[in-house]
C-alpha cells in the first residue's frame, strides 16, 4: 500500500497562508493577521523571521470571553475553523511571541481561555506566551486561563506517566461547549471550568489504514502491509500502539476500539468513569474523519459505533459525524466519547446544560450539522413498497396460447443464463465486466416470477409490467433501467393498439414495439449505430414494422446482424465509450449489451 504523495497547492511553503485566505473568503467575519513578525522584547528586539498567521473574529463582542487555540497546521478544519487560532507550519507549533500576538488580537474586557492539545511544542509555546503576556500586562495576568486537552486513550498510563495523553479530536468538543457558554455571556471562570470539565471527561481513539504525507517532503512508502491497519495512530504521523491484520470488518473493529474507550478494568486505560453495562452511562459521540476517509465509509462507521454502544447499554444522547480534526490526508478515523455526568452528580455541570451548549448553533465554518436530538436505537424504516399492479376497468389482454408464451420466455431466460460467461468476457474487455451477471440476475428473477404464476399470459399487460419490475429491481444499473423503461412502454403500447375484445395481432405487437422504442429514445441518446443494445433492438423493431409484424424471422436476423456489426463499430454511448477504441477493434469483441438482446430475440421467437 502506498501513501498518497500528491497534493493540490501553489507551493508547500505558501499552503498554510493560502488555506487561511480561503477560510476568510468562506467566512467574511474573520480577520487574518498575515504578517505576524512583531518585534519581541523577550528575544532582544530581533524580528521573528517565520511568518505565522493568526485568524480571529473581527466583530468579537468585547464583553464576551474569547477562546484562543492553535498549534501546527494540517489538522483543518481545526483549529481556525472553530475559534481564534495561531497557526504554525504543518505539524509545527508557532513560537511564543507569535502566540502572544494572538492573545493581543483577541484582547477583551472579560478575559481569554487558551486551549491547546497536549503536545510538548504547543504546551511550551502557548504556555510561555501566557506567562510573557502576564509579565507585560500585570493588570491582566488573571484574565488569561490555560487548558491542556489530552484525550487519547491509546497511550497507556505507564507510558504517558510524564508526558500525558495526546490531544486529539475530543478537543473540538471542548471548543464547542466552552465557546457556546462564552457566547452566552458566561464569566471567565465559568467558561474555564466547563472547558476543564469537558477536557477531563472525553476520550478518543484513532485508527488508520496508513500514515499521511506532509506536502514538500519526500515521497513516502507505507510501513503497513496491504491487509494491516494501525490502532492508536497520532495526528502528527506518530505510529500507533498496535496493528491488526487482516483488516477486520467494522462490526469487529468498532467494539475493539470501544473497549479501549470504556474499559474500567484495564489498569493502563480506565480514563473515564464508565459504570459498565447497566444502562446508566450516557455519552456524546464524535466520529471524526482523519482526512482521507470517504463520506460513504464515515456513515457506515457512525452507524456501527451507534449500534455497538447501544448493544452495550450505553445511551447515545448525540452523535456527530464529519471532518473535525484531521491529519492532512490520513486514511483513518477517530471516535471520541464525552461521558455525560450521571444523574444527581453535584460537582459537574448538569446533563441538560451540557447538551444545550452542544446544540447551540455556532457561526463557525468548521462545525458540522447535527440533529440536536437523541438518535433512534434503530433507523426508522419506511413501509415496504407494494408492487405496482395494472389498474384498468378493461379486461386484461390475453395471449392465444399461454403455455407457448411461457415457454418462449423461459427459453430466452435460459439462453441468457447459458450465455453469461461469454457476455461477461465481452464486457471485461468492452465495459466494466458486470453485464453478463446483470442479465443472468434478471433472467433468474423472471424465471422465478413464472414459477410463482405472476407471468402467465392470462394477463399480457400485467406479465410485461412484471418483467419491467424485475429489470428494475433484480438487474439495476443502466441496463436494468433501459429494459424496465422499454417493457413498461411496451405494456402501454399494447393497450393503446389493442382492444380488450380483440386478440393481440402481429401488427399490434409491431406497433407496440415501435412506440416502446420511441419512448426509450426519450431517455437515452443512443441511436444506431452506437455500439449499444439499442442497435439490435432498433434493427428488430424497424424490420418487423416493414412487414406489419408478419415476418419475425427477418427481424431476428436483422437484430443478429446488428449485434455482430458492433464488433467493428466505434462506441458512441455506453461504457465502451471510455475504452480505447483501437483495442475494441483489435479484439473484435461485440458489445455485450447488444449480444444480450440478440440472445433474447433468437431464443424468444
Amino acid at each position: 500500500m502506498s501513501v498518497q504523495n500528491k497534493h493540490f497547492l501553489n507551493t508547500p511553503e505558501s499552503l498554510v497562508l493560502d488555506s487561511l485566505r480561503g477560510l476568510c473568503a468562506i467566512n467574511s467575519d474573520l480577520i487574518l493577521d498575515e504578517k505576524n513578525k512583531s518585534e519581541d522584547p523577550f528575544i532582544g528586539c530581533l524580528p521573528v523571521t517565520q511568518q505565522i498567521p493568526a485568524v480571529y473574529l473581527g466583530s468579537h463582542d468585547q464583553s464576551l470571553v474569547a477562546l484562543l487555540c492553535g498549534g501546527g497546521s494540517g489538522h483543518e478544519p481545526a483549529h481556525a475553523g472553530f475559534v481564534g487560532a495561531v497557526c504554525g507550519s504543518v505539524f509545527a507549533s508557532p513560537n511564543a511571541s507569535q502566540v502572544r500576538r494572538g492573545i493581543d488580537l483577541v484582547d477583551n474586557d472579560k478575559g481569554t481561555v487558551i486551549i491547546v492539545k497536549n503536545y510538548t511544542g504547543d504546551v511550551l509555546n502557548f504556555g510561555l506566551a501566557k506567562e510573557q503576556y502576564a509579565a507585560l500586562h500585570p493588570d491582566k495576568a488573571e484574565k488569561v486561563k490555560f487548558i491542556i486537552v489530552g484525550d487519547d486513550v491509546a497511550v497507556g498510563k505507564t507510558q504517558g506517566s510524564i508526558v500525558g495523553r495526546r490531544g486529539l479530536a475530543g478537543t473540538v468538543l471542548v471548543y464547542k461547549i466552552a465557546g457556546a457558554l462564552a457566547n452566552r455571556g458566561g464569566s471567565l471562570d465559568d467558561v474555564y471550568n466547563i472547558a476543564q470539565w469537558v477536557a477531563s471527561n472525553v476520550g478518543t481513539i484513532g485508527v488508520g489504514l496508513d500514515h499521511c504525507h506532509v506536502p514538500g517532503t519526500a515521497a513516502a512508502s507505507s510501513h503497513l502491509q496491504d491487509s494491516e491497519i494501525e490502532i492508536g495512530m497520532g495526528i502528527h504521523n506518530e505510529s500507533g500502539n498496535r496493528r491488526l491484520a487482516p483488516n477486520p470488518p467494522l462490526k469487529d473493529l468498532i467494539p475493539h476500539l470501544l473497549d479501549l474507550l470504556t474499559s474500567t478494568s484495564d489498569p493502563e486505560r480506565s480514563f473515564l468513569p464508565f459504570e459498565g453495562q447497566n444502562g446508566k452511562d450516557e455519552v456524546v459521540v464524535l466520529v471524526n474523519n482523519l482526512g482521507g476517509i470517504s463520506e460513504l465509509e464515515l456513515g457506515a462507521i457512525a452507524g456501527e459505533v451507534h449500534r455497538a454502544l447501544t448493544t452495550r447499554g450505553v445511551t447515545v444522547q448525540r452523535i456527530l459525524s464529519g471532518t473535525f480534526m484531521t491529519s492532512l490526508n490520513m486514511p483513518g478515523f477517530s471516535i471520541s466519547l464525552l461521558l455525560l455526568p450521571s444523574q444527581g452528580a453535584t460537582s459537574a455541570p448538569t446533563h441538560s446544560f451540557l447538551l444545550s451548549l452542544l446544540d447551540a448553533q455556532p457561526n463557525a465554518p468548521g462545525w458540522k450539522w447535527s440533529s440536536h436530538a437523541v438518535p433512534h436505537a434503530q433507523p426508522t424504516l419506511a413501509q415496504p413498497a407494494s408492487h405496482v399492479t395494472q389498474s384498468s376497468s378493461e379486461a386484461p389482454l390475453k395471449v392465444a396460447n399461454t403455455e407457448s408464451f411461457k415457454a418462449s420466455i423461459k427459453g430466452a431466460c435460459e439462453a441468457l443464463i447459458a450465455a453469461e460467461s461469454e457476455i461477461t468476457r465481452m464486457d471485461t474487455i468492452a465495459g466494466d465486466g458486470d453485464c453478463g451477471l446483470t442479465l443472468k440476475a434478471g433472467a433468474e428473477a423472471v424465471l422465478k416470477k413464472i414459477s410463482e404464476g405472476k407471468i402467465n399470459g392470462e394477463d399480457l399487460g400485467g406479465s410485461i409490467i412484471t418483467v419491467a419490475q424485475v429489470a428494475e429491481e433484480a438487474m439495476g444499473g443502466t441496463s436494468g433501467a433501459l429494459y424496465s423503461i422499454f417493457f413498461s412502454a411496451l405494456a402501454q403500447g399494447l393497450h393503446s393498439h389493442t382492444t380488450a375484445s380483440a386478440s393481440v395481432t402481429p401488427e399490434s405487437w409491431s406497433r407496440a414495439l415501435s412506440s416502446a422504442l420511441a419512448k426509450l429514445y426519450t431517455y437515452t441518446r443512443a441511436r444506431p449505430p452506437s455500439r449499444t443494445l439499442v442497435d439490435p433492438l432498433a434493427a428488430f423493431i424497424e424490420t418487423l414494422a416493414k412487414s406489419s409484424g408478419n415476418d419475425p424471422k427477418a427481424a431476428v436476423s436483422a437484430a443478429a446482424a446488428a449485434a455482430e456489426h458492433t464488433r467493428v463499430l466505434e462506441a458512441k454511448a455506453g461504457r465502451s465509450v471510455y475504452v480505447e477504441g483501437d483495442r475494441l477493434r483489435e479484439e473484435k469483441v461485440a458489445d455485450p449489451g447488444a449480444w444480450g438482446v440478440k440472445t433474447i430475440l433468437e431464443s424468444l421467437l
